[in-house]
């Protein structure tokens, strides 16, 4: 992707991993705007509020800690993008962000964390926006991490 761009993807189409499942989002090229890690983020509302998951391997009854960073897109209204994290389909945490003072040099990325149990040898992991226009929150830096067992007493 060439730099200072973005590109619009529709449901069906990947980011790596990532797949977009409803809706569109729109991928950011590195200098478009300042992204919390690495060159690209993804403006979870590309044409319309858009939706993006990864399936990835799980051990039933471990927890883990997903971390990710959101911001949201200066260029247009509204002020307070919104949206949220889901495993497996259930709606773990909805997330809103204020743009106001903020810019494409200084997007003020805040991090979000939660922790999930596992139920299967797989899980899916989706981040939906729920703003509507085609300026919606931006997410960045998502990690996933499986806990250490607690050391038994």
């Amino acid at each position: 992707m060439a730099a200072n761009t973005f590109v619009t993807l529709a449901a069906g189409q990947t980011i790596g991993p990532w797949r977009v499942t409803a809706g569109s989002v729109d991928l950011i090229g590195a200098g478009y705007w300042q992204a919390a890690e690495g060159d690209q983020s993804v403006d979870l509302t590309g044409t319309g509020a858009g939706a993006v998951a990864q399936t990835f391997t799980t051990t039933p009854g471990a927890t883990y800690t997903v971390s990710y960073s959101i911001a949201g897109n200066p260029n247009n209204g509204p002020v307070v993008k919104t949206g949220r994290a889901l495993v497996d389909g259930q709606d773990f945490q909805d997330f809103s962000f204020d743009t106001t003072g903020k810019s494409a040099a200084n997007m003020g990325y805040v991090t979000r964390q939660f922790t999930f149990v596992a139920t299967n040898a797989s899980t899916t992991l989706a981040f939906a926006g729920t703003t509507a226009g085609n300026a919606g929150p931006v997410l960045d830096n998502v990690q996933v991490q499986q806990c250490k067992p607690c050391p038994t007493c």
